[in-house]
Parts: C-alpha cells; structure tokens; sequence
C-alpha cells in the first residue's frame, strides 16, 4: 500500500525542470550540468516536449519550478519554447512559477519571454556581495551585473524576487556577512534564501577539504546562521524555513509542497518526481536521459515505494525545518501505517534535550534546534 493518494484535484501538484546548462562550474555545486551547446540545448528543448507526453497529468499543475544549471543561458526563443511545453501540460497557468536566474545572464529580452509566459518569480543567484567571495565560488558575475540584473526584474513586473546567499564560506568573515545581508536587504526582494555551504563529494571543495585547504566550522556556522536570523527580522523578513525568509505572501509555495511531502513531477536530466505512489530520479545524463525518451519510456533511477514509513520520517525532517513545524495528529491520519511509537519516543529525547517543543498537537523545534536541524534530521532517520 502506498502512502499517497492518486489523483485528488484538491491536493498541490508541483513540476520541476531541470535545466542542466552551465557555462562553467561553481566550486560548490554538486547539480547536474553540462555544456550548453546547440545541439545539446534542442535536444533538451525536445526530450522536456517527449517526456511530458510521456506522464500522467492526473490534475492541474499548481507551482512550477525551474532550476539547473543556469535556465538563463537558454535563448529567449529557447525559454518560451519550454514554457510553451510546460502550458501545453499543465492544465493552465499556474498560481506560482519560480525561474533560477545568475546575475549574468539576466537581460530584458530573456524577462520579456518569462513574463509573458506567465512566470511569478525569479530566483537570483546572488550568493555574496563581496568580489573575492565571489571569485573563491567560482562565480561569473560581478557586484555591479547583480544590481542591474535586480534592477531589471524588478522593472519587468514580477510579482515576487528572490535573492540567493551563501554562508559560511572560506575567508569569509562575521563583518562581511552582515554586509552581505544588509546589501540584500538594501535592495528589498521579496524573499531572501540564505544557505550554509555545504561541502558535497565530487566538488572542488570537496577536494580542497580533503586536502586540508579548507575545515568545518561549526561554531562559526551558527554563530552567522543567529545573526543573519536576527538581522532580517529586523528587516521585516519573517522565517518560515530554515534558510528562507520572505515577506508577507511571498514564501515559495513550490517548496512549501515539497518540504510537506505533496506530489511533483521533474523533467530533465537528473530530475526526481514524486508521484502516483513512487518517487524516482532521470538519470543524471543528458544522453542516457534522451535515449530513454528515444526510446518513449522515462529512464528513471532510484525508484522507491512511498511507503506511509517513509513519507512520515520525511515529512517530520523537512516539516520541523520549517518554522510552523508539524502537526502530529495530521500525519497520524494522513500516514496512519507509520511506527509512530519510534518517531514519538525520538521526538519525546528531543524535548528533553530542549531542542524541540510541543503545544497540543503542533511539535516545533526550538532555536537552539534548528541550529541543530541536520542532526535532527539524521536523528529521525536512524
């Protein structure tokens, strides 16, 4: 048995699409890129069109998502050809429809084809504001490419913008990541996401780890993680996420359903969906990808049950990240084949730890907690 129902009209239903073109490689990202060649690009352009063809569209798509890669370095024709794919199948507009842009690749010809194929938001890929940071990532923009390119969204007409930082980098000081935030904040987006690098395998960082340039440290991490918090609240950006943080009616409501276990269908190479009682990824390949779809069948990977165990364990992990948190007695009817004992018993060591807190049915964790929410989250799966 399968913990999701199919097909119910009332419940969210996201898609993502992945768009794997990079012009060049970040130290940090472990995404699946490539380079974005012609060919390559109208063979991505028609494998998203195959591949839709290909799923069960049992509802209207509510939030759309596009990541990479960098969408922007498709052409303007390119992106409304892809939007034009995503409308075909979605089942109308949707209420919310986020695009990743960089800095560097944002012009007026791109905004106009996102605009009027009726993209909400645009996610800028800031991630510092200080030019040796920048440098040390791996990033193509400058400072001044990333006030412009907010300056021409915001012109444009969007209805929300988010800003993208990162924290925590190599050299990077207490002072310069208060600058970095309060350069955000100057130029008032919607929505401002800040994130801890992470050093993932297979990464450039990952290698300057092992080799001892680089170290951990998580005591600086959570002292810039308090300040931070404090910081944008200050500037009237409430928390509604670990790591985001967003005005009034500007929270990102693709990853809302995610972070609460709904349904979403990916598209693209490296891609995962969950779905019809299964989630599964396309394999990390533009060209294994599009043989598959050559061949009219989606080549996914991983392909795992949606037991009620295991929509239950990630919807505690994602849920207590956000700053609502859970409520336990609707996860014991929607999941009602979950071993709750174990999960209360885990939850039950977090209260006395002081890192969580329960009133009534509702279960948050505390802000010594989500310092500590990674450690939560591999609490919850052991």
């Amino acid at each position: 048995m399968t913990g999701q129902a199919k097909g119910v009209a009332t419940e969210p239903l996201g898609l993502y699409v992945h768009v794997p073109f990079c012009a060049s490689t970040c130290d940090f990202c472990a995404f699946y890129q490539t380079e974005p060649t012609a060919a390559a690009v109208k063979g991505f352009l028609s494998g998203v069109e195959k591949e839709a063809s290909l799923v069960s569209w049992e509802r209207p798509v509510s939030t759309v998502f596009w990541g990479g890669g960098t969408p922007g370095l498709l052409a303007p024709g390119d992106l409304a050809r892809l939007a034009e794919t995503v409308l075909r199948f979605a089942g109308g507009r949707p209420e919310e429809w986020t695009v990743e842009l960089a800095p560097s690749s944002v012009t007026e010809r791109r905004l106009g084809a996102l605009l009027e194929a009726g993209v909400t938001r645009v996610s800028l890929g800031v991630q510092s504001f200080q030019p040796a940071l920048l440098e040390a990532l791996g990033r193509q923009h400058s400072v001044a490419q990333i006030a412009r390119a907010h300056g021409r969204i915001r012109e444009a007409g969007f209805k929300s913008v988010n800003i993208d930082l990162m924290f925590a980098l190599p050299g990077q000081t207490a002072e310069g990541w208060a600058a970095d935030v309060s350069e955000a904040v100057a130029l008032a987006p919607d929505h401002i996401s800040t994130y801890c690098l992470t050093f993932e395998e297979d990464t450039a960082l990952w290698i300057k780890l092992s080799q001892g340039k680089v170290r951990l440290d998580p005591e600086k991490e959570a002292l810039f993680y308090e300040a931070a918090w404090a910081q944008l609240a200050a500037a009237g950006y409430g928390q509604y996420e670990i790591s985001n943080f967003a005005r009034p009616g500007h929270a990102c409501a693709h990853n809302i359903n995610t972070w609460r276990m709904g349904e979403w269908i990916g598209l693209g190479p490296s891609a995962a969906s969950q779905q019809g009682g299964w989630r599964c990824s396309n394999p990390a390949d533009l060209a294994k990808w599009t043989d598959g779809l050559s061949h009219g069948e989606r080549a996914t990977e991983d392909r795992r049950e949606l037991t009620p165990a295991l929509l239950a364990e990630d919807a505690l992990i994602f849920g207590l990240r956000m700053n609502e948190g859970v409520d336990l007695a609707g996860l014991k009817a929607r999941f009602p084949g979950a071993p709750w004992q174990g999960f209360e018993e885990k939850l039950g060591r977090m209260f006395r730890d002081g890192i969580a807190e329960r009133e009534g049915d509702r279960v948050r964790l505390t802000g010594r907690g989500r310092l500590l929410a990674d450690a939560v989250g591999e609490e919850m799966l052991s």
